[in-house]
């Protein structure tokens, strides 16, 4: 018979879901159990990066920049689908 670490279903510890006591070690401490390495509230994550492509950047409000819509997207801009 085989005994397993895991828990049936995940618990939550300090708002971190734990699926074995390793996890649950790690959320007391107020570590993330999936980035174990970042260290109690994140202190020691890594800075974030920027995505690889930026869509409607600099690139496209340049003068020789052609797009297929007549202006750059806005987030909350109505679009006319007839045009």
């Amino acid at each position: 018979m085989a005994i397993s670490g895991d828990y049936p279903t995940p618990v939550q510890v300090n708002g971190y879901s734990c699926r074995n006591c390793t996890d649950v070690d790690y959320a007391k401490k107020h570590i993330d159990p999936a980035h174990p390495k970042d260290g109690p509230f994140g202190v020691d994550a890594p800075p974030e990066r920027d995505p690889a492509v930026r869509f409607a950047g600099n690139l496209s409000e340049s003068p020789g920049a052609t797009s297929p819509w007549p202006t750059a997207y806005r987030p909350g801009a109505a679009v006319d689908l007839h045009a």
